[in-house]
């Protein structure tokens, strides 16, 4: 599959709570992919916010979004993007949404501003 974008946790969340930049994220979902540790992320801070279990797995199943697995090469990629995202702040979530962009060289959907200072050789559009 040829994704249109990568989206991190926070473009995700964007969509499912109505934030700015929502009708950008839902206009792409049927053509995005997402890491599993993004979909995680959003899955915890959905359960953070007083969402049950059962209605988050609701929420990010009704999406329709393609998950993409955290293999061994991705978490390499992941890991040696410390190196250079360090001062950024970035999390190994983060992390592993940029590496899973670069594999598929598509462009990243985040509502996390800092991203635009990266220089990763992505297309990373933010949200808001």
């Amino acid at each position: 599959m040829k994704a249109e974008c990568v989206l991190d946790a926070s473009a995700i969340l964007c969509v499912l709570q109505g934030e700015p930049g929502a009708d950008t994220v839902a206009g792409v979902l049927k053509r995005a992919m997402v890491s599993a540790v993004n979909y995680a992320e959003a899955a915890g801070k959905l359960c953070d916010s007083g969402v049950t279990d059962t209605l988050a797995e609701e929420m990010l199943t009704g999406l329709g979004l393609a998950v993409m697995d955290f293999d061994a090469a991705q978490a390499l990629r992941a890991g040696r993007l410390r190196t250079e995202t360090r001062r950024f702040g970035l999390s190994l979530g983060d992390r592993a949404c940029l590496a899973l962009a670069l594999r598929e060289d598509a462009p990243v959907l985040t509502a996390d501003r800092e991203w635009v200072k990266l220089d990763l050789g992505l297309d990373i559009r933010v949200l808001r």
